[in-house]
């Protein structure tokens, strides 16, 4: 069987380092399009998949509709919807990179759009996949901490001067700032793990000198099961931290290093490469009370089950791997956070 010709929009960080990749790396998926307008990317883009058609703009590819089985966008946030909807119009499923839309109601929009064409949607939520997640819902699995009440969940980087691109525009339309960018991980994730929210309170500051976004951020969450979840980002935290802090009537888990298959790509490495995917020992977690604890392995990450889910339910053989129903209800989630840094107040949904 011919290979599934997957087109992807955009080639910057996230059309470069993850998505070309890794639907390259998986078995009847390859990228057949790639679109880009910078000249430098359109030459790396051409270096890295030769078979690949290099177009300028979006009107190029859709003209290619017919010849593709997927699309991809992975381009500034303020496109994701008019590129969805006009890929679903055309009847080519879509994965869509996080964060889905720059609002709930307009996630929904496409999710409704998907489902009335009967075309295929998902959205890049990538980091269920990371290596430290799976771990802590391995721990969660094995019911070692015991009632569980409090997630804390870090994802810090250290960045004193503003990048000169999109995520850092203040236009509420490009939805720049942490809370989108990161936030659309660590909210995710904690929705994962412990359920939908009933309460959210936030504080959402802007910490370097002329930025006009959010670059410093703490969520609290109250889960409808009474588990609260504390959330941090910030491109301002210079030390390490836990990655992970699980709290439970039993034990708890402490877990620090972040998932190692972003850098990994980066350097050329690819799933099936030997390391790919496995943290230094040193990044152990460990689980227990005071000094009685125990290291737990942790798991080996796996961003390339993401596209093979997307393969197979494109063949008929499973689900995609993300609803577009749980990042519409993350982008709930995070507008309610951003309500709640601006009146500081705590937040009912």
């Amino acid at each position: 069987m011919a290979d599934l010709r997957v087109g992807i929009f955009g080639y910057g960080t996230g059309g470069r380092v993850f998505h070309a990749p890794l639907v390259d790396a998986t078995a009847g998926l390859t990228p057949a399009a790639i679109v880009t307008s910078n000249p430098d990317r359109v030459g790396q883009a051409s270096a890295d998949y030769p078979a690949a058609d290099v177009l300028p703009d979006a009107d190029a590819l859709f003209a290619k509709a017919g010849e593709l089985d997927l699309v991809v966008i992975s381009t500034p946030n303020r496109t994701h919807v008019p590129l969805a909807l006009r890929a679903i119009e055309a009847g080519l499923p879509v994965v869509v990179d996080k964060p889905f839309a720059p609002t709930a109601a307009e996630a929904a929009k496409v999710a409704e759009a998907a489902k009335a064409k009967g075309v295929g949607l998902t959205v890049f939520q990538n980091r269920r996949f990371d290596s430290d997640f799976l771990t802590v819902r391995k721990v969660l699995d094995a019911g070692s901490l015991g009632d569980v009440f409090r997630f804390e969940s870090r994802y810090d980087r250290w960045v004193p001067k503003p990048r000169d691109n999109w995520r850092e525009l203040g236009d509420p339309a490009e939805a720049g700032g942490l809370l989108y960018d990161l936030g659309a991980h660590i909210v995710d994730q904690a929705l994962q793990l412990f359920g939908p929210v009933s309460e959210v309170y936030a504080e959402v500051d802007k910490r370097r000198a002329g930025v006009s976004v959010d670059d410093d951020v703490f969520v609290a969450l109250r889960h409808v099961n009474g588990v609260r979840s504390h959330l941090w980002a910030s491109a301002l935290a210079g030390t390490r931290n836990p990655r992970f802090r699980v709290l439970g009537d039993k034990a708890t888990f402490t877990k620090y290093g972040l998932d190692v298959q972003e850098p990994q790509i980066k350097d050329g490495l690819r799933p099936g490469d030997p390391g790919w995917a496995v943290e230094p020992p040193s990044d152990a977690g460990v689980l227990g009370v005071n000094d009685d604890v125990e290291t737990v392995p942790t798991e080996v990450g796996r961003y390339e089950d993401f596209y093979a889910q997307v393969r197979d339910a494109l063949l008929g053989k499973g689900d995609f791997p993300v609803d577009p129903a749980s990042a519409v209800e993350a982008l709930r989630v995070i507008e309610a956070a951003h309500l709640s840094g601006a009146e500081g107040r705590v937040v009912t949904l």
